[in-house]
């Protein structure tokens, strides 16, 4: 299940983010009788489309793994942790209806009223991934329930049990996420392809309304993932032990940057900055901050060796790439305030080509903090792991044959996606801008590809986008 989830998330923050994207685009265009912008709309839409499909179809093949998987936990908590999959559900047939309503009505629609049905794809992107983020938020502080005589769930409370403890850090640190990571992973494509040459406004208008997006979101996601991690000190002091390598509880604990954990349970290697550890935990109280280390509990209530260096690993890449991209967003920003205008230099650019490929390791990465430093928990010091799962020894079967299937849809998604945007560089130019839709002023209608400046026309060269 960790490899169809790890799949599936790279398609999350596309399903949140272009959405956005394109509406941005989209209200540019209308607003302001952008034919650039309402191209890339258009284009967006489409590439949306797809992803959207494809992510219905992962995320459906989750739901039966819930089942399949992890029978003896659906079976005992399925009542509480299926009230947020009920209302994802809702959310999902929403954005479905809608996602097709704004593609079909390109044509059909006034521009208006066509640009509003896009606002509930947004909202309904962003809550379905803020209610699948509560249900796993669940698992890390459970409330909610009753449990009988029997030690069966009853009297489920579907308010705790959404907004638990954790529900609102996690939410907003997913959530960021998601525009962080779609922002920087579009805004890569038109980096690779300013480099290549394609200068023209379209390109630094996506490049441009993708970055900004991203940038924003950087700050924000630094401040709310400081935010996790202080919960996690006061809530899950083990996990916190595993991602900062503690393996005794005391004061003046040093954050260690790589390093591991050798077999006796001490730290080898790495980089110590004392008692940094301790004041990032509470700065009120500083180096004197006391840590709680692995030792604090019983060998079999805590991660193992294994997973503990794995932890400390994912942490220290989330964090590095994390703080990789938000330097990068600062030189954005402050070459924006000084200039004006987006950065476009060769290495700001050959930079900004790798920022999606590192923003999906981080979010990835993030993910396997959460779940590998709640061992050997997967409802939080009420039910383990090895008492969750099934059984059934045919188990790698079925994995092989799940693997089969996504590195097949993985790929055809991609070929699909690279064949939309050859037939899109073919047709450069070309707005599906028919009545009723579409900007009006005869300044910016055009009809065929041949009028338009691009490839190679420098027309608008001077206009520099604005985010």
């Amino acid at each position: 299940m960790a490899f169809t989830l790890g799949f599936h998330i790279i398609l999350v923050p596309l399903g949140v983010s272009w959405a956005a994207m394109a509406l941005i685009a989209n209200y540019r265009a209308v607003k302001h009788d952008d034919r650039d912008a309402l191209e890339l709309a258009q284009r967006w839409s489409k590439y949306m489309a797809v992803t959207f499909a494809v992510g219905a179809v992962t995320g459906t093949v989750l739901s039966f793994e819930f089942g399949l998987l992890w029978p003896r936990f659906m079976g005992q908590w399925g009542e509480a942790f299926g009230v947020p999959f009920a209302f994802e559900g809702l959310f999902f047939f929403v954005e479905a209806i809608f996602v097709a309503i704004y593609i079909f009505g390109w044509k059909r629609l006034r521009p208006w009223p066509h640009f509003w049905t896009g606002v509930p794809v947004v909202l309904a992107g962003a809550l379905g991934t803020i209610s699948v983020v509560a249900a796993n938020a669940w698992m890390n502080a459970p409330t909610g329930y009753t449990l009988d005589a029997q030690g069966d769930v009853v009297d489920v409370d579907p308010v705790r049990v959404i907004f638990n403890d954790s529900m609102p850090w996690q939410a907003a640190h997913m959530l960021v996420a998601a525009y962080l990571v779609g922002g920087f992973l579009v805004a890569s494509v038109y980096a690779v392809a300013m480099l290549r040459g394609r200068r023209d406004r379209y390109h630094r208008l996506g490049f441009t309304i993708a970055f900004t997006v991203a940038a924003i979101a950087a700050p924000v996601q630094m401040g709310v993932g400081d935010g996790l991690a202080r919960w996690v000190y006061d809530n899950q002091p083990v996990k916190f032990a595993a991602i900062e390598l503690v393996p005794t509880t005391s004061s003046d604990v040093p954050e260690t940057l790589l390093g591991h954990l050798d077999q006796d349970g001490q730290v080898q290697g790495g980089i110590a900055i004392p008692g940094l550890a301790s004041w990032l935990s509470d700065p009120s109280t500083g180096r004197s901050t006391v840590v709680q280390g692995l030792d604090s509990v019983p060998p079999d209530e805590r991660p193992s060796i294994r997973e503990t260096n794995i932890v400390h690993l994912a942490w220290d890449v989330m964090v590095g790439i994390g703080t990789l991209l938000l330097l990068l967003a600062v030189w954005y920003g402050v070459h924006w305030l000084v200039r004006r205008r987006a950065p476009t230099g060769r290495l700001f650019l050959g930079v900004a080509a790798c920022s999606g490929v590192l923003a999906i390791l981080a979010m990835e990465a993030g993910w396997i903090v959460t779940e590998v430093g709640r061992q050997p928990w997967i409802v939080y010091e009420v039910m383990r792991v090895e008492d969750a799962a099934t059984g059934n020894e045919g188990v790698w079967v079925t994995f092989l044959a799940v693997a089969g299937l996504y590195l097949a849809l993985g790929v055809t998604t991609v070929l699909v996606l690279r064949a939309m945007s050859r037939r899109f560089r073919r047709t450069a130019g070309f707005v599906d801008d028919d009545t009723p839709y579409g900007p009006t002023s005869d300044a910016v209608r055009r009809t065929t590809p041949a009028e338009d400046e691009r490839p190679g026309d420098e027309r608008h060269a001077d206009k520099e986008p604005v985010p």
